[in-house]
C-alpha cells in the first residue's frame, strides 16, 4: 500500500488497435545522421522491394555541392565504375558519383511483439509492424569497378597475343551424360547455399514510389495509423484482462522456443522433459547418461510412470549389460554421421561399439589395446566407446562403470531372456565380421551370471565337489534310462541325407541332440535355452515339449509357421543363419511366449524338412573355414510358383559343385527347362538362391571370402 501511495496514477490513456496497415507497415532504420539533417530532406531517386524476402533497395541523391563533398574522388569512382565512355547502362550518367544505394537486412524474423504508436488527443493508437528493416550502404559499385578492370586486363592480354595463328588447334571434346538425380541428392541441392541464392535472385523486384513526410499522399496514408472508430466495436480484442492484454502486446518469442535445447545436458529442466512423450524422455535420458540402472531411470521419470511401459521403451534405445542399461550405438551414431576423429562412417562405429558392449557382457574388464586390434579403429574412437560405459584402472584396464544389478536380473527374467537372444544375434554377427576365433572366446559370461568377486580355494573345492555329485547323479539317471529301452530300437525313416563318413555322422547326431543355444554367451554357454543341464538332459522331450513329430502342439505350430514364412522370403538358408533369424524372432516376441521354453537343433531341422524343404549336400572344399552349422544348407524345394522347376535344377547343380559359372547354369537350365527360358527367369532364380563373388556363383551362405 505504501508503494502505491508513493507512485500514484497520474493519467489514464485509452489504447486502440488499428489494423488498416497491419500487413503492410514496415519500419526502416537508416544509418545515423547529424541531428540537423533528416533523411526526408534527401531526395529519394528510386525504391524497390522483394516482398517474399522483405528486401528493400533505396537510391538516394548525394549533395555534390556540399563543401564536404570531394569532387575529384567522386569523378574517380565514376570513371572506375563506368569507364571513359558513358552510355545508358552507366551507373553514374553525370560522370560523378552523385547517388548512393542502401540495401536492407532483417533485424528479427519475429515482429509480432512490435507496433507503431501514434498519440493523438489523449488516445494511443497501435498498429502492428509487419517487418523491421535496417538500411545500410551498398558498395556494389566497387564490384562493378573490379569487373571493368578485369575486362580491360583480359583485352590487353588478348591484344598482345600472337596473331600469326591461322586457325585454332583441334581439341578433343569429352561428352558426358548426367545420371538421374536421386531424391537424397535433390534434397541436398535444394538446401545448398547456391540454390537458395539463385532462388532469391529469381524473385522479381517491385518498384515503389517514394513520398516525403510533407507530401499530401503521406498525410493521407498516415490517417490509417488511427483506429477508424473509438466506440469499441473494432476494439473488442482489447476488452481483456490485464494479463491477457500484456500477452497480446508481448507474446512469447517463437525464436526462443526454437532455440531451446532438446537434451537435459544443456538447459532442459526435468519439468520440461516430463512434458515430452515417454519414449522421447527415455531416449533423451539414455542418450545423455549413456549407462543407467533401471531403478535410477524410474526415479527420474517420476513415480506415476508405469514400469511396464518404461521396460518396453528402454528396450528400443538401450541394451542390457550386467543388469544395467547401455544406450544403443545407433542412437549415438545416426546413419549419416561419421567419426569426428577418423571420419569413418557410422556403421563401422556402431559395430566397434557393439563389440565393446558385448565384451562387457562377458567380463567386467576390457583392455583398450585388444579392442583396437580387433575393430581396427583409431585410439580416439575406442577411447570414446570405453568412456561411455567404463572407467580406467591403472595397470588393470577398463572396468564397467556400474556394479552388477542382480536385483533387476531376478525381478525381470523375461526381459533378461529377450536381451540374451539379442546378444546372441549380435555375437554371431561380430564373429563373422571380425573373424573371431571361437576357441579363444570366453566360455562363461561372468558379467551376467553374477557380480565379480574373489573366491577362496576352499570355496572352489566345495563348488567342484558339488558339480561332480550333480554330474554323477545325471549319469546314473541316463544309464538307467538306456537300460530300460528295448535292445533293438525301431527304425525311423528320415528325409535328412546322411553323411558318407561314419565319424561325421556321430558328430552330427551329437550336435543335433544338443539343444540350440540361446543363452547370452552364444555358442559357449552351458545352459540349454536357459534351463539347467539336469532338466535339459533328464527327459526325452525337448525342454518339456513333445518330440517334433507331434505337430499338433502349439510350439510345433508356431515353429512350423516361422519356418514356412522364413523360407518363403529366403529360399536358401544355412542352419547357422536360420538359428540367427530364429533368435531375432524370439527377441521380437512378447514375454511368456510358448517358444521361449526352448527349441533344440534337431527339432528345428525336422521342422524345416517337414515344411517342404530339403538339405543340399554342398561339396565344401577341404580347407573350408565354415562351421558344421554353416555347412548344413537347406532350400525350399516346392513353393507352388512357376520357378520351382528352375530352382530344383539349380539346387541339383550345387549338390555336385561348390561354385559354378553362370554359363554352366544357363546351359543346364536351358537343357532341362527348354529353349524359351528368358534371361529374366534365370536372373530371378539366381537372385533367390545364389550370390556372385569373384565371377563365380555360390549358394547363399556358403561363400567363404
Amino acid at each position: 500500500m505504501a508503494n502505491e501511495e508513493d507512485d500514484p496514477v497520474v493519467q489514464e490513456i485509452d489504447v486502440y488497435l488499428a489494423k488498416s496497415l497491419a500487413e503492410k507497415l514496415y519500419l526502416f532504420q537508416y544509418p545515423v545522421r547529424p541531428a540537423s539533417m533528416t533523411y526526408d530532406d534527401i531526395p529519394h531517386l528510386s525504391a524497390k522491394i522483394k516482398p517474399k524476402q522483405q528486401k528493400v533497395e533505396l537510391e538516394m541523391a548525394i549533395d555534390t555541392l556540399n563543401p564536404n563533398y570531394c569532387r575529384s574522388k567522386g569523378e574517380q569512382i565514376a570513371l572506375n565504375v563506368d569507364g571513359a565512355c558513358a552510355d545508358e547502362t552507366s551507373t553514374y550518367s553525370s560522370k560523378l558519383m552523385d547517388k548512393q544505394t542502401f540495401c536492407s537486412s532483417q533485424t528479427t524474423s519475429n515482429t509480432s511483439r512490435y507496433a507503431a504508436a501514434l498519440y493523438r488527443q489523449g488516445e494511443l493508437h497501435l498498429t502492428p509492424l509487419h517487418g523491421i528493416l535496417q538500411l545500410r550502404p551498398s558498395f556494389s559499385y566497387l564490384d562493378k569497378a573490379d569487373a571493368k578492370h578485369r575486362e580491360r586486363e583480359a583485352a590487353n592480354e588478348a591484344g598482345d597475343s600472337s596473331q600469326d595463328e591461322a586457325e585454332d588447334d583441334v581439341k578433343q571434346i569429352t561428352v558426358r551424360f548426367s545420371r538421374p538425380e536421386s531424391e537424397q541428392a535433390r534434397q541436398r541441392r535444394v538446401q545448398s547455399y547456391e540454390f537458395l541464392q539463385k532462388k532469391h535472385a529469381e524473385e522479381p523486384w517491385v518498384h515503389l514510389h517514394y513520398y516525403g513526410l510533407r507530401d499530401s499522399r503521406s498525410e493521407h496514408e498516415r490517417q490509417y495509423l488511427l483506429c477508424s472508430g473509438s466506440s469499441g466495436v473494432e476494439n473488442t480484442e482489447l476488452v481483456k484482462s490485464p494479463s491477457e492484454y500484456l500477452m497480446m502486446l508481448m507474446p512469447p518469442s517463437q525464436e526462443e522456443e526454437k532455440d531451446k535445447p532438446v537434451a537435459p545436458s544443456n538447459v532442459l529442466s526435468m519439468a520440461q522433459l516430463r512434458t515430452l512423450p515417454l519414449a522421447d524422455q527415455i531416449k533423451i535420458l539414455m542418450k545423455n547418461v549413456k549407462v543407467m540402472p533401471f531403478a535410477n531411470l524410474m526415479s527420474l521419470l517420476g513415480p506415476s510412470i508405469d514400469s511396464v511401459a518404461v521396460l518396453r521403451g528402454i528396450q528400443k534405445v538401450a541394451m542390457l549389460v550386467q543388469g544395467n542399461w547401455v544406450v544403443k550405438s545407433d542412437i549415438l551414431y545416426p546413419k549419416d554421421s561419421s567419426s569426428p576423429h577418423s571420419g569413418v562412417p557410422a556403421e563401422v562405429l556402431c559395430r566397434g561399439r557393439d563389440f565393446v558392449m558385448w565384451k562387457f557382457t562377458q567380463s567386467r574388464w576390457v583392455v583398450r589395446k585388444e579392442v583396437a586390434t580387433v575393430t581396427k579403429l583409431c585410439a580416439e574412437d575406442v577411447k570414446d566407446f570405453l568412456e561411455h560405459m567404463a572407467v580406467v584402472r591403472i595397470n588393470k584396464g577398463w572396468e564397467f562403470i556400474l556394479p552388477y544389478d542382480g536385483e533387476f536380473i531376478k525381478k525381470h527374467p523375461d526381459v533378461v531372456q529377450r536381451q540374451h537372444m539379442l546378444w546372441t544375434g549380435i555375437q554371431a554377427k561380430l564373429e563373422k565380421v571380425y573373424s573371431l576365433v571361437k576357441e579363444t572366446m570366453p566360455k562363461k559370461p561372468d558379467a551376467q551370471s553374477g557380480p565379480a568377486g574373489l573366491v577362496s580355494g576352499d570355496q572352489r573345492i566345495q563348488v567342484a565337489k558339488t558339480k561332480a555329485q550333480q554330474n554323477h547323479a545325471l549319469l546314473e539317471r541316463e544309464l538307467q534310462r538306456r537300460k530300460e529301452q528295448p535292445a533293438v530300437s525301431p527304425v525311423r525313416i528320415k528325409e535328412e541325407p546322411v553323411s558318407e563318413e561314419g565319424e561325421e555322422d556321430d558328430e552330427q547326431e551329437a550336435e543335433e541332440e544338443e539343444p540350440m543355444d540361446t543363452s547370452p554367451s552364444g555358442l559357449h554357454s552351458k545352459l540349454a535355452n536357459g534351463l539347467p543341464p539336469g532338466r535339459a538332459a533328464g527327459t526325452d522331450s525337448f525342454n518339456g515339449h513333445p518330440p517334433p513329430g507331434c505337430a499338433s502342439t502349439p510350439v510345433a505350430r508356431e515353429l512350423r509357421a516361422f519356418v514356412e514364412a522364413t523360407f518363403q522370403r529366403q529360399f536358401v538358408l544355412t542352419l547357422s543363419e536360420l538359428k540367427r533369424l530364429f533368435n531375432l524372432h524370439l527377441a521380437s516376441l512378447p514375454p511368456g511366449h510358448t517358444l521361449f521354453s526352448g527349441i533344440s537343433d534337431r527339432m528345428l531341422q525336422d521342422t524345416v524338412l517337414a515344411a517342404g524343404c530339403k538339405q543340399i549336400l554342398v561339396p565344401f572344399p577341404p580347407q573350408t573355414a565354415a562351421s558344421p552349422d554353416e555347412q548344413k544348407v537347406f532350400a525350399l524345394w516346392e513353393s507352388g510358383d512357376m520357378s520351382d522347376q528352375h530352382r530344383q535344377v539349380l539346387l541339383e547343380i550345387f549338390s555336385k559343385n561348390y561354385r559354378v559359372r553362370r554359363n554352366m547354369i544357363q546351359s543346364r537350365l536351358t537343357q532341362e527347362c527348354g529353349e524359351d527360358l528368358s534371361k529374366q527367369e534365370v536372373d530371378k532364380v539366381l537372385k533367390d538362391c545364389c550370390v556372385s563373388y569373384g565371377g563365380m556363383w555360390y549358394l547363399k551362405g556358403t561363400v567363404q571370402s
